[in-house]
């Protein structure tokens, strides 16, 4: 599965510690980051990880575009839903590209981990059969 990650600046080490206490299941997956959290995960985790350009810079955008040609399976978005800054990716285009292509999306903690769990246990295995 290809798996993206992206976390909002106030959201960065929970994806981090996210992504060490599942590293296991996640070293066994296709990942790609927007610039600054990839380079952070991968520094903390060994984690091989496709790192496009920085949020402010596009990299939302490079993972949008890969999200609407079906190159997307998973995407874990850590977003801060108090502090909003205006540098931070496009959430609104992004969750509507995760409704139009059926991708599943974790916002939160909560989320995330359901989602993991779910693809541990190859509940989501649907979706590659869907992109055959």
């Amino acid at each position: 599965m290809n798996i993206a990650l992206i976390a909002h600046d106030s959201k960065k080490e929970l994806m981090v510690q996210f992504c060490i206490a599942y590293c296991g299941i996640l070293s066994r997956h296709d990942l790609c980051a927007t610039g600054t959290t990839g380079k952070l995960v991968a520094e903390a985790t060994g984690l091989k990880i496709q790192r496009f350009l920085s949020g402010s810079q596009g990299g939302d955008q490079q993972i949008a575009a890969r999200m609407s040609c079906n190159e997307i399976d998973i995407l874990i978005y850590f977003r801060d839903p108090i502090n909003i800054n205006h540098q931070e990716p496009n959430e609104t285009h992004l969750l509507r590209l995760c409704d139009v292509h059926n991708i599943p999306v974790a916002t939160n903690i909560a989320t995330a981990e359901a989602l993991i769990h779910a693809l541990e246990r190859g509940d989501l295995d649907w979706r590659e059969i869907v992109k055959d």
